[in-house]
C-alpha cells in the first residue's frame, strides 16, 4: 500500500515537470499574435515622403501700354520755336497756328520738297519740322523767288537762303504775273506811286518792264503787306526785309513769280 502511493505521487510530478517544460518551450519559440504585432511593427522602416516641388509663380504678362498719338496742336509751339529759329517767320510765337504761321508751314514744305499748300500743321509736318537741324540747301540757282501759293519771297545768295519773307502779290483783278524778269531799276527809299495818290513805295526793285513796271517793294506800314494777295501788280514786302535785300541785289539779278494762291 504504501509503495503504490509513493508510485503515484512519482507519477504525478513527473507529470507537472513535463508540462512546465512545455509551457516555457512554447512560450519561448512561439510568440502570441500580439507579440508579433508588436515586433513587426517595431521594426519594419518607413520610406519618407519625397518634398514636393514648388511650382514657380507666372507673372501675368504686362502688355505695354501703346503710346499715345499725340494730335499736332500738342506740337504746336515747339513748331513755332524752332521754324523761327531755322529762319520761317512765323509772327508771334504762342503755339496759335495763324495765317503767318501758315506761310512758314508753306515755305517749309516747299524747301524741304513736300507737298506745297497752306494748309495747317500736320503731325508728319511737326516731325519734319522737329527733327530738323538745319536749313536745307536750295536746289536753284541765286536770285528772288516768290512764292503766290504761299505768300514768301526766296533770297538765294550763293547756295543758301540768305532770308526767307512775307510778301503780298497783286489782288484779285490786279494779279502779279507769273513770269522771270531781272532787276533793271533800283529806287532807294520812298516814292509816291505814279499810279494811285498817297500810295508811298519803299526801296523799290523794278523786275519788270511792263508800263509802268513792276517792282518788289516797301509799304508805309507793314499792316498793308497781307497774309494773302492784296497788292496792285507790284509784291509789296515787308520792312526793313526789303531795305536789306535792296542793298543785297544788283541789277541784272533774277526774279521769277510763280504759284497760284
Amino acid at each position: 500500500m504504501s509503495r503504490r502511493r509513493g508510485l503515484v505521487a512519482g507519477a504525478v510530478v513527473l507529470s507537472f515537470v513535463v508540462a512546465g517544460c512545455s509551457d516555457v518551450a512554447a512560450s519561448e519559440t512561439t510568440p502570441s499574435p500580439t507579440q508579433a504585432s508588436s515586433s513587426t511593427a517595431g521594426t519594419t522602416s518607413t520610406t519618407p515622403s519625397a518634398t514636393p516641388t514648388a511650382k514657380p509663380t507666372v507673372k501675368p504678362t504686362v502688355k505695354p501700354k501703346p503710346k499715345v498719338k499725340q494730335k499736332p496742336e500738342y506740337y504746336a509751339l515747339r513748331v513755332e520755336r524752332q521754324l523761327d529759329k531755322l529762319g520761317y517767320p512765323v509772327g508771334d510765337i504762342d503755339g496759335d497756328i495763324t495765317a503767318r504761321a501758315k506761310q512758314a508751314l508753306c515755305a517749309w514744305r516747299e524747301t524741304n520738297g513736300l507737298p506745297v499748300s497752306r494748309k495747317g500743321l500736320s503731325l508728319n509736318d511737326a516731325y519734319s519740322v522737329l527733327n530738323a537741324t538745319s536749313r536745307p540747301a536750295p536746289t536753284r540757282s541765286p536770285g528772288i523767288y516768290v512764292n503766290k501759293t504761299c505768300q514768301i519771297l526766296y533770297q538765294i545768295v550763293g547756295k543758301t537762303y540768305k532770308r526767307i519773307v512775307w510778301i503780298s502779290t497783286g489782288g484779285p483783278g490786279y494779279e502779279t504775273p507769273n513770269r522771270i524778269g531781272k532787276v533793271w531799276r533800283k529806287w532807294a527809299g520812298a516814292h509816291e506811286s505814279s499810279l494811285y495818290e498817297d500810295a508811298y513805295m519803299y526801296d523799290s526793285l523794278y523786275f519788270l518792264k511792263d508800263r509802268p513796271g513792276i517792282a518788289l517793294h516797301g509799304s508805309r506800314v507793314n499792316s498793308l503787306v497781307k497774309p494773302y494777295p492784296d497788292s496792285h501788280r507790284c509784291v509789296r514786302v515787308v520792312r526793313p526785309e526789303i531795305h536789306q535785300i535792296f542793298t543785297d541785289t544788283p541789277i541784272g539779278t533774277k526774279v521769277q513769280i510763280y504759284g497760284e494762291y
